[in-house]
């Protein structure tokens, strides 16, 4: 007969041998925290760390839990990847040593630690180590096998990256907003030939009281007017390295060099093409504010590795992102015909592509010595331009034969080499320069002038119409040939340029003012704008010749043969020029 068994599971383990440990509940033990703020100017980076490690302690402490170890991170974005955060990093690091002092982490809110799919690519590695993750979202520590415990982080992360999706779209429409409305100046280096200015107190009473100010554009004068000369030197046909030289050749310094302190990242070594590009294509120079014309766009880091996470980069943005004050919202430097002029001479010269280019006029490359007439001084026999060289210690110009393209026409004619002395040519054109401005000449000046152009200013019109019906006729020319046989993709290329030319010479065309006459007061009033030529001549300073030259728009033509120099020059007014020769 079997007697009774009080507790089977007691005498099983007696017959077996098992000791039973009683359960001693000794808290978590030791952890690490982990904590993240974005910048430090927008998150106080103490308070930002006070309030999440306090989450941490409230939420470990009353489960035994003691906080050991501190890593926090400030100024890195969400969507960073752990590995490419410093203190995340040094965290992962300290997985591997096996005298750490803690076995656990805790974070003070889950979303400002992951992102997306952060949580599934971390999780597995403080697992490998024993490590426990304990969330407050999840109200205690993430168990692996749990599914639900997955889903869960996995929507955590999802609303990390919507909350940081939705905060940069309510700050980009406010900032919209306040430029469209207001026209306010949203931050960032100011433009060159503008200053940043007190503009009273900030509109919100809450940044009001703590002192802030609004921040306001006002013209630096000699600045701005270094602007006006690049856009009136880019619309009289000089480009933006031809520009960039002849103002380091004057010595006027470049954007960074003038203001340092918001340009270390640049090396302040003179103006460059790039330079005077931004300024010839920055809107902003017409007294509107323009915002959002760059834009920051986050980038793979290695597009075989999207673990790896993003890494942003700026881009010019889409035309529907930028947008335009309603109305005025600082001074102006130049106006908005002036600019959009620049923009249709711009985009003219884009359309020709490398043809364009070939033909444009070139800066002249940097050298030792200072030519006063590099790029004035043409050929009479092959009409090229004829190249500086120092000869003897002398300033020449020369023109070589060995230089021209073999079995050219004009090689017969053609001297081997011919040279013109930079001193005997400058002496005489200066002398005939003086003689036309001289007071008591001035109004035989003005008549030529008048006469040489036939009283009208419509060159630019004209110009727009042989490029308009230049284009149009090779289009024509196209067509015809597709429709006898030729094969499309042979001229789809030269299709598309021609397309793009006709299309910039009707904006011309559209933009340009309506031909008129020119008349004696507006003459006058051009030879008053160019100074006391009298006085630059006398001072003869190799800078100051040089900016004189280029404002004639000097045209000089030597003709070997003859040992003779003729000169032209068109001082501003379309299509007109005074002949003469020396």
């Amino acid at each position: 007969m079997t007697a009774e068994i009080s507790d089977p599971w007691s005498k099983l383990d007696e017959i077996l041998g098992l000791e039973v440990a009683e359960p001693v509940d000794d808290g978590i033990g030791e952890l690490a925290v982990y904590g993240r703020c974005s910048t430090e100017d927008n998150q106080d980076p103490e308070t930002s760390r006070g309030w999440q490690i306090g989450n941490a302690r409230k939420f470990v402490e009353p489960l035994g839990g003691r906080i050991v170890a501190e890593y926090f991170d400030v100024g890195q974005s969400r969507s960073v990847p752990w590995e490419r955060r410093t203190e995340a990093s040094r965290l992962l690091a300290e997985l591997k040593n096996p005298r750490r002092t803690w076995n656990a982490l805790v974070v003070g809110e889950g979303t400002r630690c992951w992102f997306g799919n952060q949580f599934s690519l971390i999780a597995p590695r403080f697992a490998a180590y024993g490590v426990d993750l304990w969330v407050p979202e999840l109200g205690g520590r993430f168990d692996p096998r749990n599914p639900s415990h997955k889903m869960l982080m996995s929507v955590l992360g999802g609303m990390s990256e919507s909350e940081r999706q939705h905060v940069q779209a309510r700050v980009r429409a406010a900032m919209d907003a306040q430029v469209v409305n207001e026209g306010r100046h949203q931050g960032g280096r100011a433009p060159y030939g503008y200053v940043v200015v007190d503009g009273g107190p900030h509109p919100n009473p809450r940044k009001a009281a703590e002192g802030f100010r609004l921040r306001l554009l006002a013209i630096d004068e000699p600045g701005a007017e270094v602007v006006r000369r690049i856009f009136a030197e880019y619309l009289d046909g000089s480009g933006d390295r031809a520009i960039a030289n002849m103002l380091n050749l004057e010595g006027i310094p470049c954007p960074s060099a003038k203001r340092p302190d918001q340009n270390q990242h640049r090396l302040a070594d003179g103006w460059q093409a790039s330079t005077v590009r931004a300024i010839l294509e920055n809107p902003r120079y017409t007294g509107y504010a323009i915002f959002g014309r760059w834009a920051k766009h986050e980038m793979l880091l290695d597009p075989d590795d999207v673990a790896a996470g993003h890494v942003v980069r700026f881009r010019r943005a889409s035309p529907d992102r930028v947008v335009r004050s309603r109305n005025q919202a600082h001074p102006k430097i130049v106006s908005v015909e002036t600019f959009t002029q620049a923009q249709l001479l711009r985009r003219s010269k884009a359309s020709g592509g490398l043809a364009t280019a070939r033909k444009a006029e070139r800066g002249a490359r940097s050298t030792a010595r200072t030519y006063l007439l590099r790029g004035l001084v043409r050929c009479g026999v092959c009409h090229r331009k004829m190249q500086g060289a120092t000869i003897r210690k002398g300033a020449y110009y020369r023109c070589t034969a060995r230089t021209m393209a073999p079995g050219s026409a004009m090689l017969a004619d053609h001297p081997k080499t011919v040279n013109l002395r930079e001193s005997t040519v400058v002496e005489a054109l200066n002398g005939w320069i003086g003689w036309l401005f001289a007071p008591d000449n001035v109004d035989q000046t003005v008549a030529a002038l008048l006469d040489s152009a036939g009283g009208n200013t419509g060159g630019a019109h004209e110009a727009a119409r042989r490029r308009l019906a230049d284009a149009e006729a090779r289009l024509r020319r196209f067509q015809e040939a597709i429709g006898a046989g030729v094969d499309p993709t042979a001229v789809v290329d030269a299709m598309n340029q021609a397309h793009a030319e006709r299309v910039a010479a009707k904006a011309e065309l559209d933009g340009a003012p309506a031909d008129r006459r020119v008349t004696d007061a507006e003459v006058y009033a051009m030879i008053d704008s160019l100074g006391d030529v009298g006085a630059m001549l006398a001072d003869a300073k190799p800078a100051g010749l040089a900016r004189l030259y280029q404002r004639l728009n000097l045209e000089l033509r030597y003709e070997p043969k003859e040992l003779a120099i003729y000169a032209m020059t068109s001082p501003g007014v379309d299509t007109a020029c005074v002949r003469g020769g020396t």
